[in-house]
């Protein structure tokens, strides 16, 4: 009789449930971007709190509705969003290492802040490596499906140190968050690139993992450039399609793009655009 995996076994989940390491690097000459988890030092946290080596596979919950069941004994902790958390319906701080014994369910209901949540187990899920990471790239359809009821999710062997720290306190995320930005290589692309920090942005509801669509007063474009040849993009980067209304691109972003780019958030900024929800508002400053 074979032996049953340590690990999760999937019982339920809501939003979408993504497996995530520290992304897909050293490939864009292929066309393959970047991807990884979209809320770094979350996710990193994770990490860090198990005692896991640097990469480590985790899930990215969004919006919470995730419960998983334990098929031995796992310890795991969950960062980001501060998702209301039950261990077999008790209740249970983010942020707290836990050990969860075989049968145990963990179940993650919907943030009150934040939109994405980062479960980790000591070890790092063991799912299969696409180009050296575990990563899920949404736009490429790279890397594990996306996780469903029923699935079976292994604990690795990622482990690089001891468990030293029971508990960190909850993420908290300000209402309307200023984030900085630096002139991007195309601004003068772009007429009025200045109202680019002057104005008030909000979350559209068809942002994802490649790119947060800013709804508000729409920039407008330089009528006499013509048409940009296509550049390298990267993470931050905000471009102006001609409809005016920017787009910043997330860790799923494409490799390259053809619009022109306004502007470019400050790389240590983007963890907070991953956590910003469709309807919500956000301001630029120029760093």
């Amino acid at each position: 009789m074979s032996t049953p995996v340590t690990g999760l076994l999937v019982r339920a989940v809501g939003g979408p449930c993504l497996v995530q390491d520290a992304g897909r690097l050293g490939h864009a000459a292929i066309g393959v971007g970047v991807s990884g988890a979209a809320d770094r030092a979350s996710y990193a946290l994770a990490n860090r709190l198990l005692g896991n080596t640097v990469g480590a596979a985790v899930l990215e919950v969004t919006l919470g509705g995730l419960e998983v069941e334990a098929t031995g004994v796992v310890w795991a902790c969950v960062t980001g969003a501060p998702a209301p958390l039950e261990v077999d319906g008790r209740p249970e701080p983010t942020g707290a290492v836990l050990a969860l014994r075989p049968g145990r369910r963990l179940r993650l209901g919907l943030p009150a802040t934040g939109l994405r949540s980062y479960l980790a187990v000591r070890g790092g899920l063991d799912t299969p490596a696409l180009l050296g990471s575990r990563s899920r790239d949404t736009l490429a359809g790279l890397g594990p499906e996306p996780v469903r009821a029923g699935d079976v999710l292994g604990v690795g062997h990622e482990v690089a140190g001891e468990i030293l720290v029971d508990a960190v306190p909850p993420a908290t995320y300000d209402d309307r968050p200023v984030l900085r930005v630096v002139r991007g290589p195309r601004a003068d692309w772009v007429a009025d690139a200045d109202r680019l920090v002057e104005r008030v942005w909000r979350v559209g509801s068809a942002s994802d993992r490649v790119g947060l669509r800013l709804e508000g007063e729409p920039l407008t474009a330089v009528p006499t450039r013509g048409e940009l040849p296509s550049e390298g993009a990267l993470r931050g980067a905000i471009q102006v399609p001609p409809g005016g209304g920017p787009v910043v691109f997330g860790p799923d972003h494409p490799v390259t793009g053809g619009y022109p780019v306004v502007g470019v958030v400050v790389d240590a900024d983007t963890d907070r655009l991953a956590q910003l929800r469709p309807g919500e508002q956000l301001r630029f400053r120029w760093a």
